[in-house]
């Protein structure tokens, strides 16, 4: 399997890591020809309105998002969930639109409401997930065939599923659990086998 981070900005070494600890080809994504021939693709956190002028500039937006429509497992965490998501919060930046979700920006406040968390995430088993928020979004409101994998103990949620598409607001590459990150290589094993 080869899966590309994109590597515009954001936490995309730290996802990279986490990939090749997992014994999977793991390549930087900054230009479009650097899409070809990919299994997957993680779109990490950072600066959404950032990310989203790097990919724009760099010709990735358009070929992404086919790619997502043609069905290539692709991973938002934090901004990368406000990059994939059908509306959010955040004006200055048109998301690719192709999961059906709206995303609510800084949700959580700044910097400094930053925290961690222990989650239960069904799909990862029963042990709790440690969740690192970090200026975090959340998920306002979804549409079709989205699963929601993963809520905080109020009940906002934050990582969801559509097909090949997943999310999350926290970021699974900031801890050692590589449970998020395997999830998303089981999607793409049985999208590759198809």
């Amino acid at each position: 399997m080869r899966i590309g981070v994109l590597a515009s900005q954001g936490a995309f070494i730290e996802h990279l890591s986490a990939l090749r600890r997992l014994k999977v080809e793991a390549l930087p994504v900054r230009l479009a020809p650097q899409l070809n021939g990919l299994d997957g693709l993680i779109i990490p956190g950072g600066e959404s309105t950032a990310i989203g002028k790097l990919m724009l500039s760099s010709d990735l937006t358009e070929e992404i998002k086919r790619l997502a429509q043609k069905g290539l497992p692709i991973f938002g965490t934090c901004a990368g969930m406000i990059v994939l998501s059908t509306r959010n919060s955040d004006q200055a930046i048109a998301p690719l639109g192709v999961m059906d979700i709206v995303v609510k920006r800084n949700a959580f406040g700044r910097q400094r409401e930053s925290f961690e968390t222990e989650l239960s995430i069904p799909v990862l088993g029963e042990k709790p997930f440690p969740a690192v928020f970090i200026r975090a979004p959340l998920i306002e409101k979804t549409n079709g065939d989205v699963e929601i994998l993963a809520r905080l103990a109020d009940g906002t949620a934050v990582a969801a599923r559509q097909g090949e598409l997943l999310v999350s607001a926290f970021h699974p590459e900031l801890t050692d659990d590589l449970r998020f990150h395997q999830y998303f290589l089981d999607i793409v094993r049985r999208q590759v086998s198809l």
